[in-house]
């Protein structure tokens, strides 16, 4: 039997292995699991599902990598790809334009808060947030400032592998192999409220958010305000396991950045585009960046593409004279991810994503925190559709888990007991153990308690073995 000649969802799965262990080198793995073992292969999605190479069904609970916001199989994404492939399938931005990034980028500084009205693309995150730390470099070198260079973010934080996007990340497992990575890049405690105690705060969580955020002007204030060019924080940090603002957190950083002339940069790769509930996290939590950064679910993933959103501030000294940002990509703006895009957002619109994520997702907490009973779990936090469950191995101390148990607890059982079940989402150890979930915005409560079954079920397990 053919390929073509097998049921959908359904391919010669051997000879796809074999190719995958000769050929592909697959990102943040390890190649050693996959010349053993080889690699699921998906084949096929439909809203909230997706099919591997032998069939079986699965549900998104990642929405790819937060990605697919409104979901798998919409036809009407690639018919209007394919469409604009056939009238303009490529030009830059170069010096020229063309319509659909025009469109694209007025529409995302109308979704945006304030006076973000100037939007500069990329192809995807890491190029946003490198894009977001020159152009705060260039800024303060054209008010007369050029000491203004370091950047400071949080604790734990992702915020992309280019060597300057690395510079702003906070996880230094990640940095080791790549050093001397770019300078400047220093951290401030995050906003894990159920981990306060351990760095040294007892207290309420809006208390404990003025404690956060005053760390960032003790650190302004430690490397001199006169070096310091911006801060890049995600509204909801991700890795680690799901962060969101106390009450008062970010309006605290606001002053705090005004008062030290500093740029506040919202990585919203993750938040932007209704996985909050708003067009953007800032709106959610009320207040006012100087930039945005945004990529991911703006096509829901059915082509490539990034921003980084600037307020008019400072896109002031480039309206003028010779002055111009010497940086940009090749495929930034592409025509057919711009015209993705802007279909892709008005589905969103037409079906209201962003409301439906603000109505369902106090039944999503209330499903997710229903494995509070189990020993095993000792956190359930997040927003939206966008939420992390932290496990213990003793709830009454918050004890987590060594190295070793980690090891062998999320990538020896967890990782690959949760996909065995039906449920693909991350099971991550980039601070303490936790699995995360973002999936489609197009889901609701009979998925919610379809994902807590599964998740039962495994973790039951897990703590078993344990």
């Amino acid at each position: 039997m053919t390929i073509t000649e097998q049921p959908i969802g359904v391919t010669d799965d051997s000879a796809l292995q074999q190719k995958a262990k000769d050929h592909l080198w697959m990102h943040f793995s390890r190649q050693s699991v996959l010349e053993e073992h080889g690699a699921p292969i998906i084949v096929r999605g439909e809203g909230h599902h997706i099919w591997d190479s032998k069939g079986k069904r699965y549900i998104d609970g990642l929405s790819g990598l937060f990605v697919v916001n409104a979901g798998h199989g919409r036809k009407r994404l690639a018919e209007v790809a394919a469409k604009q492939a056939e009238q303009l399938a490529f030009f830059p931005i170069w010096s020229y334009a063309h319509p659909n990034a025009i469109e694209l980028a007025d529409r995302l500084a109308g979704y945006a808060p304030g006076d973000l009205n100037r939007v500069f693309f990329s192809t995807g995150g890491g190029e946003a947030v490198e894009t977001a730390f020159k152009l705060a470099k260039y800024y303060w070198k054209l008010q007369g400032r050029p000491t203004k260079h370091k950047v400071i973010s949080r604790a734990i934080a992702y915020h992309g592998t280019p060597q300057g996007a690395l510079a702003i990340t906070g996880i230094p497992a990640m940095k080791e192999m790549f050093e001397p990575v770019t300078p400047g890049g220093f951290r401030v405690p995050n906003t894990n409220y159920y981990r306060a105690k351990e760095m040294g705060f007892e207290g309420s969580i809006e208390a404990f958010g003025q404690w956060a955020a005053n760390r960032i002007e003790e650190m302004i204030l430690f490397e001199g305000p006169e070096t310091v060019a911006a801060i890049f924080l995600e509204p909801v940090q991700n890795s680690g396991g799901c962060f969101p603002p106390p009450p008062g957190y970010f309006q605290r950083v606001r002053e705090i950045c005004d008062r030290y002339d500093v740029l506040l940069v919202a990585d919203e790769v993750i938040t932007g585009f209704g996985r909050i509930g708003n067009w953007f996290a800032s709106t959610t939590y009320g207040f006012q960046p100087d930039m945005i950064t945004c990529a991911k679910a703006m096509t829901s993933g059915y082509s490539p593409i990034g921003a980084t959103i600037i307020s008019d501030r400072i896109y002031e000294p480039f309206r003028h004279g010779t002055t111009s940002f010497y940086h940009g990509y090749t495929f930034a703006g592409h025509p057919v991810s711009s015209a993705v895009a802007l279909a892709n957002l008005d589905i969103f619109e037409e079906e209201k994503l962003n409301e439906r994520v603000r109505e369902n997702s106090p039944l999503f907490r209330a499903a997710l925190e229903r494995l509070l009973d189990l020993p095993i779990v000792g956190d359930v936090r997040g927003d939206g559709y966008f939420f992390g469950i932290e496990l213990v191995k003793d709830k009454a101390t918050r004890a987590t888990f060594d190295d070793d148990e980690s090891e062998r607890l999320l990538r020896g059982f967890l990782s690959k007991a949760l996909f065995d079940a039906g449920l693909y989402c991350r099971a991550d150890d980039r601070g303490d153990p936790v699995i995360q979930l973002a999936p489609p915005l197009t889901i609701g409560p009979k998925e919610f308690d379809e994902i807590e079954g599964i998740l039962r079920g495994v973790l039951t397990e897990a703590w078993a073995r344990l």
